[in-house]
């Protein structure tokens, strides 16, 4: 699912946010002090803020497979029969992580203000569904 900016969502899964905090107006250098915890359940509603699309690192696989292909659809014609279809037979190989590559290119982070007050910022869109 895509999230989109002022789409209401709720969270789609219990949370627990764990960490040092510090009093407001001590340097950041000093946190640590003390520690807390905060438990958010399912079916908190908020509103999306802000989405972050990134991009995922390719594998060594999928640059291969890209150069490849770039070199089959590029020269194969050129090709003697039997270096193309060796060419082909690599591709092929290596279509699978391509596919999957596809599958999960792109990663989609959100900033969404809950009705409670919270503020969440850089979850993975998976943890909200739509309201």
């Amino acid at each position: 699912m895509t999230l989109n900016v002022g789409q209401r969502v709720r969270l789609a899964a219990d949370l627990r946010l764990a960490g040092s905090v510090s009093p407001a107006g001590e340097p950041l250098e000093e946190t640590g002090a003390f520690a807390a915890s905060v438990a958010l359940a399912a079916g908190i509603e908020g509103i999306v803020e802000r989405v972050d699309e990134h991009h995922r690192q390719q594998s060594h696989e999928v640059r291969e497979y890209l150069r490849l292909k770039s070199l089959l659809d590029d020269f194969g014609h050129q090709m003697p029969p039997a270096s193309r279809k060796q060419l082909e037979e690599q591709v092929g190989a290596l279509e699978e992580q391509w596919v999957a590559y596809q599958r999960r290119m792109l990663h989609a982070t959100v900033r969404v203000r809950l009705d409670n007050g919270f503020v969440l910022d850089d979850v993975p869109e998976e943890a909200f569904a739509s309201a």
